[in-house]
C-alpha cells in the first residue's frame, strides 16, 4: 500500500519537483524498498508523470534520497563524471554506522549533500568530526549545501571534478 499511496501522491503533485521529492522522502523514510514502486507502475501504464515516478523511484531506490541528492547526480551524469555509490554504509570512530551520501569509490572521494538542518552549530560540529574521521583515513569529503547544487552548479561540478583529478580520475 504505501508504494501505490506514493505514486498516487507523486501523480497528484503540483510540480514535477514536488512528485520527485514525494518519491524520494518514501525511499528515505524506508516505506518502500528496491523496485517497490515499478511494480506498481506495472498495473498503472497510463499513470500521469510515469516516466519522472520510475527514474526517480529507480535513483531513489540507489540512495538518492532527497531533492539535493537527486540533482546532484542529475549533475553529474550531466558531466560526464564516474557514477557514484550512493548512501553507502560506514563505521565512524565509535562504531556507529552512518551513510555516506555520495561515494566515488575508486578515487576515494566522498561527497556531503548538507539541508538546512546541517547548520544547527550542534549538527554542523557532529558533521566536522565525521569529516575529521574520513580525513584521517586519507579520503577527500566535499561538502555541498543543498541550495549550492540548486543554484550554483557549475561551481559544485567545477570542485567536484578537480578533487576526482586530484585523486587520479583521468577525465
Amino acid at each position: 500500500m504505501p508504494a501505490r499511496s506514493l505514486v498516487d501522491a507523486a501523480q497528484w503533485a503540483a510540480t514535477d519537483e514536488e512528485a520527485r521529492a514525494v518519491i524520494a522522502a518514501g525511499f528515505q523514510q524506508r516505506l518502500v524498498w528496491g523496485d517497490d514502486l515499478h511494480r506498481v507502475l506495472e498495473r498503472l501504464p497510463r499513470a500521469r508523470r510515469r516516466r519522472l515516478i520510475l527514474a526517480t523511484a529507480t535513483d531513489a531506490a540507489g540512495g538518492a534520497h532527497s531533492l539535493a541528492e537527486l540533482g546532484f547526480l542529475d549533475l553529474v551524469r550531466r558531466a560526464g563524471l564516474p557514477e557514484p555509490s550512493l548512501q553507502v554504509v560506514r563505521r565512524d570512530a565509535t562504531g556507529r554506522r552512518r551513510y555516506l551520501d555520495v561515494w566515488f569509490e575508486r578515487w576515494r572521494v566522498h561527497v556531503e549533500i548538507d539541508g538546512g538542518q546541517h547548520l544547527d552549530p550542534r549538527t554542523a560540529w557532529a558533521d566536522m568530526q565525521r569529516q575529521n574521521d574520513v580525513w584521517a583515513t586519507g579520503d577527500r569529503v566535499l561538502r555541498f549545501p543543498a541550495w549550492a547544487v540548486r543554484n550554483d552548479p557549475t561551481r559544485v561540478v567545477t570542485q567536484l571534478r578537480a578533487a576526482l583529478r586530484s585523486a587520479g580520475w583521468p577525465d
